[in-house]
């Protein structure tokens, strides 16, 4: 039986079980689409040339900052650059575009982390998006390191442990199978020396409870793929608005299929109408 849902999509959704296990959903105008159950069937997705801005609603010809129109993009905090670059947060100098938004956001405890993803990184998250950015991210390890005030110290601690590991994950090496195991808390053990004096001066700057080291269990993750991919081919909806194929599986926000990958994220605001195979 074939089902269609119609609708603006967002990022995907997902929840960790206690064994690690993710389930993962696609929401689809107001109905969120159970994925896991889909593995292993067609699935289609056609773009029906229609965008529709995540946070007013207007139409717009093209998506900006992963779902907003030009306007909004322009105005709101969560598209200024400091949200991609956390040390250059100015919500201290009293030129945030929202900054009420800013304390809700910005101003409260952020986590530094290890992840596992193509290999081992360095991130950070703001208190209550635990576990939801590793599973965005395809980590299938992760432990956090340092807790910290604002989301300005947490990029301070960040670029300190970029100069020794990587920031960023390799999405097709990500996307082409799990990383081998790696023993975070020995890395943390190993890489938390290198950076005690960057650490000393923030706590100098920021207060001696800017920087709170921590000593957390690993977090191992399990995605729903029941095969990988060999050649990464990535499909664009702007450039071929039908994409389908059988699902192999999901892992971070990207649908594998067996004819290549889509970020999910990346088409946020995009009215789909998503074809399925269900029993």
């Amino acid at each position: 039986m074939t089902k269609t849902e119609v609708g603006a999509i967002r990022k995907l959704t997902a929840q960790l079980d206690a064994e690690g296990n993710i389930d993962y959903q696609l929401p689809v105008g107001e109905f969120g689409l159970p994925l896991n159950p889909l593995i292993g069937r067609k699935i289609s997705l056609n773009f029906a040339n229609k965008i529709t801005c995540c946070h007013c609603g207007r139409n717009t010809k093209k998506s900006y900052s992963q779902g907003y129109c030009f306007p909004c993009m322009q105005k709101l905090a969560q598209c200024d650059m400091c949200i991609m670059k956390p040390e250059t947060c100015h919500h201290h100098l009293g030129t945030c575009r929202e900054p009420e938004w800013g304390e809700q956001h910005c101003m409260i405890p952020h986590y530094v982390y290890l992840a596992n993803t193509s290999g081992l990184k360095v991130g950070i998250t703001r208190e209550g998006q635990i576990p939801t950015r590793w599973i965005d991210q395809g980590a299938t390890q992760a432990l956090p390191i340092f807790r910290v005030n604002t989301r300005l110290q947490s990029g301070l601690v960040e670029i300190a442990l970029a100069e020794f590991i990587a920031d960023k994950t390799n999405w097709r090496a990500m996307l082409k199978g799990n990383a081998e195991p790696i023993d975070l808390v020995a890395k943390a053990k190993e890489l938390k020396p290198l950076i005690s004096d960057k650490l000393a001066d923030i706590r100098l700057n920021y207060g001696e409870d800017a920087v709170q080291s921590l000593d957390l269990p690993v977090v191992d993750l399990q995605f729903p793929v029941s095969e990988y991919l060999t050649k990464i081919t990535s499909f664009n909806l702007d450039k071929t608005p039908e994409v389908s194929g059988t699902l192999m599986g999901i892992k971070g926000q990207y649908l594998i299929f067996d004819s290549g990958v889509i970020n999910i994220r990346k088409y946020t605001s995009y009215h789909i109408h998503v074809e399925y195979e269900e029993e």
